[in-house]
Order: structure tokens, then sequence, then C-alpha cells
């Protein structure tokens, strides 16, 4: 006799963050960040709005987590790149970033690219999100005063060295390998990580 399947919505467990993670990207895809909602995703993985809420706190933050690749756990990432402080830290967080969305040669950036075009608040979700799980970490090794300008400039090399390798692919950096891109990068994030920064010069 075979066993009776339960009634009712799916229970939490250790594949329902999953569940709601794919039907945030199909929601996103179809119906866009604006008309999308944690009540609409809810009724798509099928569980009630309460454990959408329990796994990602607001709308944004699942948006941003629904865009990354479904291997990709940033707080690790942050982890393996400032485990060895300073030193050497551009270069692993080329290495992690370009392996985060190599599994699928970039279709998962691809995607991602698209499903941010038309507004300002989906980049901003998921600016936000990574500024929080990995460049916050990487912020807390510099002064202070210093972190927004020296992260800002992290962020805006490694996002247009996820343009150029997965979207244009230029060439050669569109097939060289990981290895050779973060030797590469990496030194030049580092100098936006250690090196004197200049002074404002006075206005006209």
């Amino acid at each position: 006799m075979e066993p009776t399947r339960p009634r009712g919505r799916r229970p939490a467990g250790t594949d329902t963050r999953g569940a709601i993670l794919a039907a945030a990207r199909t929601e996103f895809a179809e119906r866009g960040f604006e008309a999308a909602s944690m009540r609409s995703v809810a009724r798509r993985a099928d569980v009630d709005p309460a454990l959408v809420r329990h796994y990602f706190p607001d709308r944004t933050e699942l948006f941003a987590v629904s865009v990354l690749p479904e291997t990709a756990n940033p707080v690790e990432v942050a982890e393996r790149v400032v485990a060895g402080g300073l030193p050497g830290l551009g270069e692993r967080l080329v290495t992690e970033v370009l392996t985060v969305w190599a599994d699928d040669d970039g279709e998962a950036f691809r995607a991602a690219v698209g499903l941010m075009a038309g507004g300002v608040e989906r980049p901003r979700a998921l600016v936000a999100y990574i500024g929080r799980t990995v460049f916050e970490r990487i912020g807390r090794l510099v002064a202070p005063d210093e972190v927004p300008l020296r992260v800002g400039l992290l962020a805006s090399q490694i996002a247009g060295l996820l343009m150029v390798r997965y979207v244009i692919r230029m060439e050669p950096i569109g097939s060289m390998p990981i290895p050779q891109v973060a030797a590469l990068v990496g030194p030049t994030l580092d100098r936006y990580l250690t090196a004197t920064l200049p002074s404002p010069r006075p206005g006209p």
C-alpha cells in the first residue's frame, strides 16, 4: 500500500528554502520586481507567507539572493576572502567571485543582469545584500573613515570585470583562466585597499 501524501502546504525542511528561491526566480522573471511579492512567491512555492519571511526578511533580500547562483554562499565567500587579511585579498576576491559565476559559463550572471534591468531598485537590492554579506567584512580591514571609498572602488572593479567576462565576453579576458585573471587584477584591488588615498582637490 502506498503511503498517503500529507495534505496542506509544504512544511519547513531542508528543501524549503530552495523551493522558495526557485519560485522567486520564476516570479521575478515573469512578473518583474515591482509586481512580484512575498505572498505571490509563497503561493508559487506552495508555502505559508510566514515561512518565506522566516528565510528572507523582505522582498529586496529575496530578490538579491534569488539572482545569485544556487550554489553561491556569500557569507562563506567573505570568510575565505578575509581569512588571510589584506595581503593577497584582491586575488582571493577575484578568484572567488569569478568562480561563483563560472559553473554555467556565466549564464546565471547574464540572467541576473537581465532581471536587474528596468529600474534602480533591483541592482540596489543586490548591491545592498552583497555589501552586507561580503564587502562589509572586507571594510573592517581598513580605516573606518575610508571604508565607503575603498569598498566602492573595489565593487566597481568587480562589477566591471564580471560584465567584461560574462556579458561582453571581451577577449582575452572572456576566456582567460580564472587564476590568470586574478593574478592580473588582484594587485589593483589590493591598491584600492591599501594605497594612500589622494587628498580631495579644492573646487574651482
